[in-house]
């Protein structure tokens, strides 16, 4: 087999590169390891930038994302079971943000794949890419019980953080940063209707966060610790858990139900450097991750796609490496400034255990400052509303 971009990873970040590269007349060929019924079972990121939403528009992606994402104009902290205060991002920042799951996202994806007839590999296993330091990169895999070889220009390595693609990387070559958070987040999603607005909570019991995917799917999260497992957790204890943990007017507005989903992820954030090695291009989780405070892993993954795809556009439509050899130190840009703000964000809302009065009163103190300054909430606003896509009027 052969094509100009082999692709590892069918998540998001894969199959959008490969319709933006289609778009613009290349080839690609997308290797995932998993079932395509796996993919669009997995439960991830709900919250898209308006910048996210753009690319997405502008490459044909928009049609039911317009349609049946919920727009926010910003979302609400609350915290010491009392106070609360709105991040206004239309109003500080001019740009809103919408709430349209993960999963949909997919969905979109494989149907737009679909139509053109997208060469999708589903179940390849044993895949490794070749060679990717010189011209002639390959891939190779097993598929259907079959070994076969992918000859390729380039290989994007979209395979997420268990994937094999970062792995072929030398030790010497690349250098990792990481942060683990001592505490992690049960999710719950529920056929209920959501509360009005995006809602994080810190209180002395721990963080909580309302968030939703369409006017009759809801999101919730608590922050739990990292030895607790879903079997301790039934429906009644998680929702009394969850009103517990927001002022009573909130806690009264959340609408229970049956628990279509339900899991426990550890926090933490990671960040490998460089996002290119030869031949071989990462982008989204491959990565990168950052706790899902801040709502930025999804997006994060589209603008990853964004500056990859343009750079290959220009190699293979204009005879220009420029963007391609400029690609890691951009990406990485608006990779920290994210990892940065989820920190930040994670740090100001949860209960850490090992916090000491002191850094209680700090917390508190933080979040009294935010709520009353216009310049910290412009700037907060600034960061969770996206930053623009450097060189794009995004």
């Amino acid at each position: 087999m052969k094509t100009q971009v082999a692709i590892i990873g069918g998540g998001p970040a894969g199959l959008l590169l490969s319709e933006i590269l289609h778009r613009n007349g290349i080839e690609s060929v997308v290797l995932e390891r998993r079932s395509r019924a796996y993919v669009l079972g997995r439960i991830r990121a709900g919250v898209l930038e308006e910048g996210s939403v753009k690319v997405l528009c502008d490459n044909g992606l928009g049609d039911r994302l317009l349609r049946d994402g919920h727009v926010h104009d910003g979302a609400q902290l609350v915290w010491a079971g009392r106070d609360s205060f709105f991040i206004d991002c239309y109003k500080e920042a001019g740009k809103r943000f919408t709430t349209y799951g993960q999963t949909q996202v997919q969905e979109d994806l494989f149907a737009a794949a679909d139509r053109r007839n997208a060469t999708v590999l589903d179940e390849a296993t044993d895949v490794m890419p070749m060679d990717v330091t010189t011209d002639r990169p390959y891939v190779t895999f097993k598929h259907r019980g079959e070994n076969l070889r992918l000859d390729c220009d380039f290989v994007a390595g979209c395979d997420g953080k268990h994937g094999v693609s970062r792995s072929i990387i030398p030790a010497d070559q690349q250098k990792f940063y990481e942060k683990v958070f001592p505490f992690g987040w049960l999710g719950v999603l529920s056929e209920t209707p959501p509360i009005e607005h995006l809602t994080y909570a810190n209180h002395p019991r721990g963080f909580a966060l309302a968030s939703m995917r369409n006017p009759m799917l809801s999101r919730y999260y608590i922050q739990v610790p990292l030895d607790n497992r879903i079997e301790d957790w039934s429906d009644d204890r998680f929702w009394t858990e969850l009103k517990a943990r927001y002022p009573k007017e909130i806690a009264d507005a959340i609408v229970t139900g049956p628990s279509i989903e339900k899991s426990i992820a550890p926090l933490r954030s990671f960040v490998t450097e460089p996002m290119r090695y030869g031949r071989l291009f990462l982008a989204g989780d491959a990565a990168h991750i950052v706790p899902p405070t801040g709502a930025k892993g999804l997006n994060l993954a589209v603008s990853d796609v964004f500056y990859l795809s343009r750079a290959l556009a220009s190699h293979f439509n204009h005879g220009s490496d420029a963007m391609l050899d400029s690609y890691s130190e951009m990406a990485l840009r608006r990779v920290w400034s994210s990892v940065r703000f989820s920190w930040w964000l994670t740090n100001l809302m949860h209960r850490f255990p090992d916090m000491s009065e002191f850094d209680q009163r700090a917390q508190e103190a933080e979040l009294n400052f935010l709520a009353t300054s216009h310049h910290a909430h412009a700037s907060v606003a600034e960061q969770y509303a996206g930053l623009p896509f450097e060189g794009a009027h995004i």
